[in-house]
């Protein structure tokens, strides 16, 4: 089950697009305004159509805005098959183009056809659970301050928040933070998760959840 958000100002096309895409499992949330879409909001899905002529704010402009912190597919729905339109979107940042007007199962089989193999993980922020993640210069943000985390306990948080609801036993989160050949003992795991916690309580943030005789997960529900 995928999460999917669809952008039209048409609001017959968004409620077609969601009864279409509700059969396959997937969870649609819809807008029709796209000036209302921040990039925060779109790194909790999982692919993002978008229709390119809208009043305000057109797909192109959005895609722009966006893509630079969102690392999903984007989708265009669009009647303008020009070259100069698709090569302008492809530049933007879009993954496929879906051309108007479409058939049901058309919109069916592309949008499921890159859920499938959509194995990206982000690289530029992630939001989990009250604390945004800028994975190009290493920091934790809670609010408007920077967490004062060493290097390995923001290791530990992103590995935790790319994977959430995923356990970890302390082994495993010190072979991926510190390496197989690192020298060290993985029960010095247990004293950084302490030492996060203790410096995410002053934001009354507790993402990160013990799991009794297994380790440690962040916590699945806490997206944003």
């Amino acid at each position: 089950m995928s999460k999917v958000l669809v952008v039209d100002d048409d609001l017959d096309m968004l409620s077609l697009v969601r009864a279409a895409l509700e059969k396959d499992g997937h969870l649609i949330d819809t807008e029709a305004d796209a000036t209302a879409v921040q990039p925060a909001r779109c790194q909790q899905y999982d692919l993002l159509l978008l229709d390119v002529m809208m009043p305000g704010e057109d797909g192109f402009s959005l895609c722009r805005r966006i893509r630079a912190e969102v690392d999903c597919p984007i989708l265009f729905l669009t009647a303008k098959a020009e070259d100069a339109a698709l090569v302008q979107g492809f530049g933007l940042g879009a993954d496929d183009y879906i051309k108007k007007p479409f058939s049901l199962a058309e919109l069916r089989a592309r949008v499921n056809a890159h859920l499938r193999r959509e194995v990206r993980q982000p690289t530029h922020t992630l939001s989990r659970g009250g604390v945004r993640f800028d994975m190009q210069a290493k920091a934790a943000i809670a609010g408007e301050h920077t967490l004062p985390f060493t290097r390995g306990e923001y290791a530990i948080c992103e590995h935790l928040a790319l994977h959430a609801g995923q356990v970890f036993t302390k082994e495993q989160l010190y072979e991926a933070v510190f390496g197989f050949e690192a020298e060290g003992d993985p029960s010095a795991v247990a004293e950084h998760i302490k030492n996060i916690r203790a410096k995410l309580k002053a934001d009354a943030i507790s993402p990160i959840e013990t799991v009794w005789g297994v380790g440690y997960k962040w916590r699945k529900n806490s997206v944003l």
